[in-house]
């Protein structure tokens, strides 16, 4: 018997219980649908991480304080200040650094006219804008005289922004930041992002924040929680993190075997880590339509095994007329794997559906993207059509291996 016709025999079988076919491969509707969808929202959601930590510098170093989170608590010195970053700035002594940009930040309560909230506020150095990318949409950055100066101007990300202000324009207002008075003077673009508070923050000049909000009246030791710090380029990342951690050891008096009371984050290790947990997500989401893929499997050879008992006349007649083992074990695969295929088709095509539906949509700032390629569509097929063939193989064998005289006899 051709494949051909074994083709041809099992779509009518499957034609003549259509309800039956319908529900047997429900299961690989779900599960592949599941599967496919899941993996591009998997995927989406990466690029959408990579994108937003890749903004962050992936040439960048971030130098903390040890002790910052007990700090925060416990109103301690910093370890780390303006002198540090200073230091780190000196191209003698780190060939490898392009720039350096201290940041201070802390949480205020901040007002204009009846409204009132609590956002981040962060003091900054106008380089930050070469490590960040922080657009702006309206009026103007911090500039360097702002920070001689210690001015009081205030650039507004866009949740605080609209926290504050509503509809209303926010360029050229004076707010209050726990009761100091700052000129809003620029409007950053919205970023968005998973991060929820990705925009919900106002930068004010870094010396302007230690002045009159940290209460820091002298020059020498000003406070930083965070020392940026960018490589001349991607590859020498390794080199500037080594000198980083020299002058800092230096400078803070630390001796051969202490601990550093600092922390160096480079930022290519964080992407690392970043993409080896997605990847361990992206197994879990798609465990979770294998999980559908199983039951519809176990539903193919439960309805593949009532096949063969209802057709055991039929295949002891095949037989006696000249029909093969093999056969017969090709007419039931191929019947499974129909069953399969059927339900992996209609498995993309909902799963298509539904990434056409979510993708593009805004949830908090955070944008869905679920791309739909070739490479998934052609796994998806792949592994349906395993499922069926897996499904299949213990009721083919079954029915293949039915003595003729006994089949016969079968009522």
């Amino acid at each position: 018997m051709s494949l051909r016709d074994c083709l041809a025999i099992s779509l009518q079988v499957l034609r003549a219980n259509k309800m039956r076919s319908g529900l047997t491969i429900l299961g690989i509707v779900i599960g592949v649908s599941s599967v496919v969808f899941m993996i591009s929202f998997g995927r989406g959601h990466e690029a959408n991480l990579m994108a937003i930590f890749k903004s962050m510098g992936a040439d960048v170093i971030y130098v903390t304080s040890s002790s910052q989170m007990m700090d925060q608590i416990s109103g301690i010195t910093h370890k780390l200040t303006m002198d540090d970053a200073e230091a780190l700035a000196n191209a003698n002594r780190l060939p490898s650094v392009a720039l350096v940009s201290p940041l201070t930040e802390k949480m205020a309560t901040v007002t204009y006219a009846n409204e009132k909230v609590s956002t981040d506020i962060m003091g900054m150095v106008p380089s930050i804008r070469s490590i960040i990318e922080y657009p702006v949409e309206r009026g103007v950055y911090i500039s360097d005289a702002d920070v001689m100066s210690a001015s009081s101007v205030a650039v507004l990300g866009a949740t605080a922004r609209t926290n504050l202000f509503k509809d209303e324009d926010a360029l050229g207002k004076n707010i209050r930041v726990d009761g100091r008075i700052f000129e809003v003077v620029g409007l950053l673009e919205a970023k968005g992002g998973f991060l929820p508070g990705a925009d919900d923050f106002i930068m004010i000049p870094i010396t302007t924040m230690q002045a009159k909000l940290m209460g820091e009246t002298t020059t020498e030791g000003r406070p930083v929680q965070t020392i940026a710090v960018k490589a001349i380029s991607s590859d020498r990342v390794g080199s500037a993190k080594d000198e980083v951690i020299s002058i800092l050891r230096q400078r803070h008096h630390i001796r051969e075997g202490e601990e550093n009371d600092f922390y160096v984050m480079d930022m290519r290790e964080i992407l690392n880590q970043m993409k080896q947990a997605l990847e361990v997500f992206q197994v879990f989401l798609a465990s979770v339509g294998a999980i559908s893929l199983l039951v519809g499997g176990i539903g193919i050879m439960n309805i593949m095994l009532v096949s063969v008992s209802e057709r055991t006349r039929e295949i002891g007649i095949r037989k006696a007329v000249g029909a093969k083992r093999r056969d017969i074990l090709r007419q039931f695969l191929v019947e499974a794997s129909i069953l399969s295929l059927a339900g992996g088709i209609i498995g993309i095509l909902i799963a298509f559906l539904f990434v056409l539906l979510v993708s593009g949509i805004s949830v908090g700032g955070y944008t869905i993207q679920a791309p739909f390629s070739l490479d998934i569509v052609l796994l998806a097929l792949a592994v349906a059509t395993l499922v069926g063939i897996s499904s299949g193989l213990y009721p083919a064998y079954h029915a293949a291996r039915m003595d003729p005289v006994e089949s016969l006899r079968y009522q």
